[in-house]
């Protein structure tokens, strides 16, 4: 393996995935077909698409897409003959079915998330990915919510269900550089294929956050074009590819292109790139998912509390996904006491 092999990063785009957080999962056929147009041509390795919180999430809940995931795969499968498609699975919402229809319909990769603690929920999903043919690789989120020793060990379980990759999610936007590089490293030590970090920008530490992870020995790093994200947003991927490639990692893809897929993500799939506004900020402090800032913000509005505070006291209790009724019992104690 020649050095530059060795030091290579595999970069994945969640652009038309994550990014659908920022827009109520309103993204259009032609909106999709733009960008994973565009992305194609810079040579982007992977692009992620679907629903915000992945396959089968679509529903009353947490947010109905405009385009149902048949229509997404089928779009962004059409657009893209060089690049891989993934997607994104979160047991509970999505299924084994929702599995063997992205197959289908062209799915190279998934990633199967859970949250930091809870790779148990993984197997199963792993394991019909495998037998489908896709390229399996699994996540944990909110990652600031356990210490190294235990992301190592729950990465390690990852790989025995079949994961071909593994590492965590900074849902929150919580973390700091040192803090990546405990966790990654130590993840590093514990599994023996590669590892994978996704960065939010809620304390402006997207980019070093995902420069630490390389550095700790991270090698596939997720970025969206401009940022594309909720709340704050996530690592901008065209920052990330050209500091990535400033520092000697090579990352294979086209930074000229890549330019201009980020201007066509910032003119047509978003009402402006994302900014790390005061809400944001304090649900990075908190250690609050940022996709929860809507429902937070309009809990706080109705009760009559400080969002400020709704974050932190949802912090305190540890608000996961899944977890939305605590929002407004929290609100509740916050206006009673």
């Amino acid at each position: 393996m020649t050095a530059d092999a060795a030091r290579k990063i595999l970069i994945h785009d969640p652009t038309l995935r994550d990014g659908h957080h920022a827009v109520r999962h309103q993204l259009t056929a032609a909106q999709l077909r733009a960008y994973a147009e565009a992305a194609d041509a810079a040579r982007v390795p992977v692009v992620e698409i679907g629903h915000g919180n992945g396959l089968g999430a679509s529903s009353a809940q947490i947010g109905q897409a405009l385009l149902s995931d048949d229509e997404m795969l089928t779009v962004v499968r059409e657009a893209m003959p060089d690049t891989r498609m993934g997607v994104f699975l979160v047991p509970g919402w999505g299924t084994t079915a929702d599995l063997r229809n992205a197959a289908c319909r062209g799915a190279n990769l998934v990633r199967i998330a859970a949250h930091a603690t809870e790779a148990d929920l993984t197997e199963r999903h792993l394991e019909e990915a495998g037998e489908l043919g896709l390229e399996a690789h699994s996540v944990l989120l909110m990652s600031h919510m356990a210490h190294p020793g235990q992301l190592a060990e729950q990465c390690a379980m990852l790989t025995q269900f079949g994961a071909r990759a593994v590492g965590i999610m900074d849902s929150a936007g919580h973390l700091l550089p040192d803090d990546v590089s405990a966790r990654i490293s130590a993840i590093a030590s514990a599994v023996h294929v590669p590892v994978i970090f996704h960065g939010h920008n809620n304390l402006g530490m997207a980019i070093a956050n995902s420069v630490a992870a390389v550095q700790a020995g991270a090698r596939i790093i997720d970025g969206c074009a401009r940022g594309f994200g909720a709340g704050a947003g996530n690592a901008q991927l065209e920052v990330l590819v050209a500091v990535l490639e400033r520092l000697g990692y090579p990352t294979g893809i086209r930074l000229k292109a890549l330019l201009r897929a980020a201007d066509i993500a910032e003119e047509q799939l978003m009402p402006a790139p994302p900014t790390i506004d005061s809400v944001s900020l304090v649900s990075g402090l908190a250690g609050v998912f940022s996709g929860f800032k809507g429902r937070v913000l309009a809990t706080a509005a109705d009760h009559g509390v400080d969002p400020v505070d709704l974050f932190f006291a949802l912090g305190e209790r540890g608000l996961i996904a899944g977890q939305e009724d605590l929002i407004l019992d929290t609100a509740l104690k916050l206006r009673n006491a």
